[in-house]
């Protein structure tokens, strides 16, 4: 279903209504959809845009789409690694990681928004693109927004309303939300262009005196070329000179692997700032227009796709009567930690990016060397930048595998069954998964809600596993 062929009428019924088609929204949408739910995403751009800013598919990531069933789609689009380098000698080895996807994947983002909007608009999403929030109110009853498009302004109203708008989002200026923070780097260099002799390991990054560097493949012969100039505060509109680009480049990884016929240019300002609350009401924020950093580490389009997977399911199960209405204030408990983790850790990366004195450089370098000689410290470093060691909080007195995060266990396969965890977590419901030695009462029972599966390795633990992969009950031993 578009646009085009939607009648007025349906278009201004929805039941939830997401503002952004990026790949927060995208996804959000389309697990509303695959709900059941009536749910109308409005994006401000009239088409599909094929700029991107972001490249890292990190391992959680691919475990959200691998739990929707297009994973692999996405894998085939892009670069795997399981090694990261950065400041030259310093590698992240993520091959250890416990996940089916041991890296990070460099794709473009518009790869993730292609497969996500397809699949939101197969559930019956309905997109409306050509569409500018320009005013937002709330009442008892639900969230009015009032939009503009090129045959004027009128009024969609929905039961709930998620702002994944970006950084600039509309729908958090409508709510007056403070955005606190500041602003990191300004003026860095973007110039998409061909290679005449491509980096030997990507993504290719490095910092010195001059700046920083970061080269990363489109998967397409076209390379995204990202490079910072210390003490440069041109604004966000000054053209990119390609000069200059090339001979930061140069000075930084030395050489510009011979970058030429740029396709597009252009600079932007990285700021940290995170909103205090991701809940006002009956209107939720997510992604950039929740909390925003600096490139670095790759993890801002993953933090908000995990946005989306941990409100998702909690919006449809209310929108459902399944749960009540104070199950959405978990989404800020569990989420808001997360983004503040996130600017934590972008943060101490480009910091040690910024660093300006041979002297710091020199205890950078040392210390990043130390660093890769402990398994355990960058193991632990992987876990985080991957999404792979984010748990939730869970109450006094629960089971200790409550909130976390339940990796792909091997289940006891049946016929036309699933064979693993991620392969049940596809029907978008909670997942009980018994012990081996379950007995037949327990392997027959039925629960509205939830599918029941049998796990095939020795461990003894029951668990309810959330739709969004987490832990929400457990019994007996981790064993």
């Amino acid at each position: 279903m578009s646009s085009a062929s939607a009648s007025a009428e349906h278009a201004t019924t929805p039941e939830a209504l997401v503002v952004g088609a990026g790949p927060t929204g995208l996804l959000l949408a389309g697990d509303l959809a695959a709900a059941g739910i009536h749910v109308a995403l409005v994006e401000r751009r009239a088409q599909e845009s094929n700029l991107t800013r972001a490249f890292a598919v990190h391992a959680r990531t691919l475990e959200v789409l691998d739990a929707r069933g297009r994973a692999e789609e996405l894998l085939g689009t892009g670069t795997f690694q399981d090694t990261v380098r950065f400041f030259g000698r310093a590698r992240i080895d993520l091959s250890r990681l416990p996940t089916r996807f041991p890296g990070v994947l460099l794709t473009p983002q518009y790869e993730i928004e292609r497969i996500l909007e397809k699949r939101a608009v197969e559930a019956g999403a309905l997109i409306l693109r050509g569409t500018e929030v320009v005013g937002l109110s709330q009442d008892a009853g639900g969230v009015d927004v009032d939009v503009r498009t090129e045959a004027g302004e009128r009024r969609l109203r929905a039961a709930y309303a998620v702002g994944a708008d970006g950084v600039h989002s509309r729908v958090r200026e409508a709510l007056g939300m403070p955005f606190p923070g500041k602003s990191v780097l300004r003026s860095v260099m973007l110039a998409d262009v061909l290679l005449d002799t491509p980096p030997a390991a990507l993504p290719a990054f490095d910092a010195g005196p001059a700046g920083f560097a970061f080269v990363v493949p489109f998967g397409d012969g076209w390379y995204r070329v990202i490079a910072w100039r210390r003490g440069c505060e041109l604004p966000s509109d000054a053209p990119v000179d390609m000069a200059d680009l090339r001979d930061l480049v140069r000075t930084v990884l030395g050489t510009d692997h011979g970058m030429r016929d740029p396709r597009w240019t252009s600079r932007f300002h990285s700021d940290e700032r995170q909103v205090p609350h991701y809940r006002d009401g009956r209107v939720f924020l997510a992604g950039d227009a929740a909390h925003v950093h600096s490139p670095a580490g790759g993890m801002g389009m993953n933090a908000g796709i995990q946005d989306a997977a941990n409100l998702g399911w909690k919006l449809a199960a209310v929108l459902r009567g399944r749960a009540d209405d104070a199950l959405l204030d978990s989404y800020h408990d569990e989420r808001h930690p997360v983004g503040k983790l996130v600017l934590r850790l972008s943060g101490a990366i480009v910091r040690a990016a910024l660093l300006g004195s041979p002297v710091a450089r020199g205890l950078r370098e040392a210390a990043t060397v130390a660093a890769g000689a402990l398994p355990a410290l960058t193991h632990r470093g992987g876990l985080l930048v991957s999404g792979i060691g984010i748990d939730y909080p869970a109450p006094p007195g629960a089971h200790p595998w409550t909130g976390r995060r339940v990796p792909d266990l091997p289940l006891r396969e049946t016929a036309g069954g699933p064979s693993r965890l991620y392969e049940a977590l596809r029907a978008g419901s909670y997942v009980r998964v018994l012990p081996r030695a379950a007995s037949a009462r327990e392997d027959a029972r039925e629960e509205e809600g939830v599918v029941t599966v049998t796990r095939a390795d020795a461990r003894r633990a029951t668990l309810l596993v959330r739709p969004d992969g987490h832990v929400a009950e457990a019994s007996g031993t981790t064993a």
